[in-house]
């Protein structure tokens, strides 16, 4: 079985999952082939939705980006990101529907995952952060449990910060661990702060490892805020969550934009309610963690990047400059590691 990382170039390990880790891990790529991407399993929303009901198959969305992010293969990234247009099929990702047939035919999701990986020739590894087939749960205001992570995503927690949990009870993919226990870099992805990043970082063993390994661990923070869950949220609350949802303070670092997004790219591309997270220096000069800002924002709109596949392309309006993100976590991560001699 393939090992998550060699030991000839800086391993980096990056937590996440969907079009923010897509977008970052398309650059990371440029500075290691030591890539490791530990990938939330809770989506249950479109394609991925149907393919759970009605299949019993583990979520195989935020995965096939990931795949398609470290691929060498241009003709096969975009066969796995074409979706069908009309038909029985209208909506599915063919990588999708080919995740799902390789663990029907193996009867293991993440042996599924290696084979694609070696169709697509990925540069890495991709990793499920757990195997269990989990549905990521919490209670509302009214407490009420609700379930699914497509109706949390879109929930308005009244200002409140939930209380979320993974049912069944998940069990951490050793792979996922080891890829964390050995990395010199472990990176939170930008995303959706609830929806792809909590269903990650709450599986039981995940926030152990974060607070053991020697790796330097930074979180990249979101350029937006989203309407109904993060309105008014600065930088240092999306970094106490990220903390929280772990169970540990792990941070090392926190890198965040310190560019305002043009009136008129918020008008165009800002979703109804979106506003730049904002900053405070005098919380951030007292964090436990370095607080680095730099000017992270792109100066064109991701989608152009991902035609093939529309519906992902919906979901990624302002975006970061993945290349200054890159730059950057590897620039701090030599700080770091020269201030520790």
């Amino acid at each position: 079985m393939k090992e998550p990382f060699a030991r000839t170039e800086i391993k980096i390990a990056v937590i996440g999952g969907g079009t923010g880790s897509f977008t970052l891990l398309s650059a990371l790529k440029d500075h290691t082939s030591q890539i490791a991407a530990l990938v939330n399993m809770a989506d249950d929303g479109g394609s991925t939705g149907v393919l759970r009901d009605e299949l019993g198959a583990l979520p195989p969305g935020d995965v096939r980006q990931c795949l398609v992010a470290l691929s060498d293969s241009p003709n096969i990234r975009d066969l796995f990101s074409y979706r069908f247009e009309e038909g029985s099929l209208k909506g599915h990702a063919f990588g999708n529907l080919f995740l799902s047939a390789l663990e029907k035919m193996t009867g293991d999701f993440g042996r599924g995952v290696e084979m694609a990986s070696e169709v697509l020739n990925v540069k890495g590894v991709v990793e499920p952060i757990t195997l269990t087939n989990v549905t990521l749960a919490m209670q509302n205001k009214a407490g009420e449990d609700v379930h699914g992570e497509f109706q949390i995503a879109d929930m308005d927690f009244d200002g409140e910060r939930p209380k979320l949990w993974l049912e069944p009870a998940a069990a951490p993919n050793p792979r996922a661990l080891r890829a964390i226990e050995t990395a010199d870099i472990v990176i939170v992805a930008p995303g959706s702060l609830y929806g792809s990043l909590a269903p990650a970082l709450i599986v039981p063993g995940i926030g152990e490892a974060l607070a053991k390994t020697k790796a330097f661990k930074v979180y990249v923070c979101n350029l937006v805020t989203k309407p109904g869950q993060t309105d008014g949220y600065e930088v240092s609350d999306f970094a106490d969550e990220i903390e929280r949802f772990a169970g540990v303070p792990f941070l090392d670092a926190v890198l965040f934009n310190t560019e305002k997004p043009s009136d008129e790219l918020l008008h165009k591309y800002a979703k109804a309610g979106e506003a730049s997270v904002l900053y405070d220096q005098q919380k951030l000069h007292n964090a436990t963690y370095i607080a680095a800002g730099a000017k992270l924002l792109s100066g064109s709109i991701w989608q152009n990047a991902n035609k093939s596949d529309p519906i992902a392309a919906s979901r990624t309006l302002i975006r970061h400059d993945a290349a200054a993100v890159s730059n950057a976590i590897i620039e701090l991560y030599e700080y770091a590691r020269q201030s520790r001699k």
